[in-house]
C-alpha cells in the first residue's frame, strides 16, 4: 500500500494505492493520527486505486471519521470509490457514516 497526502486550503487529500488489509491498515491509521495531531481533521480519501479493503481497513476509516467529527472539527469523505469497495462498505453497514463523491474536485469542494 502506498499513501500520498496533499494539503489544500480547507482539507487534506489522501491518495491510497493498493490493498488496505491487516498488515497495511496500521500504516494508514498512523498517517491519519499524525495528521490529527497536527490539527488536520478534514480529509478526502481518494480510493480510486484501492484494490481491496479488509475489516481492519474499514475500522481505520471509521475511527478516523469518529476522531474527525468529534467536537464538529471535520469529517472524512470518500472519493472515486470503486464499486467493489463500495459494496464492501454497504455489506458492513458503513455507507451512512461517509459522504461519497465521484470525483476529487467535488469532494474537495465539499469543504
Amino acid at each position: 500500500m502506498e499513501i500520498t497526502t496533499s494539503q489544500y486550503k480547507r482539507c487534506d487529500l489522501i491518495k491510497i494505492t493498493g490493498r488496505i488489509d491487516s498488515s497495511t491498515a496500521p500504516q494508514l491509521a498512523q498517517k491519519l493520527n499524525a495528521l490529527n495531531e497536527e490539527g488536520h481533521f478534514k480529509f478526502v480519501c481518494d480510493l480510486s486505486d484501492v484494490e481491496y479493503v479488509s475489516s481492519s481497513g474499514l475500522w481505520v476509516l471509521i475511527n478516523a471519521q469518529k476522531t474527525s467529527k468529534r467536537y464538529n472539527r471535520g469529517e472524512v469523505v470518500l472519493a472515486c470509490v470503486p464499486t467493489k469497495i463500495k459494496s464492501t462498505l454497504d455489506l458492513a453497514g458503513f455507507i451512512p457514516f461517509f459522504k461519497f463523491f465521484d470525483d476529487i474536485v467535488s469532494a474537495v469542494g465539499n469543504f
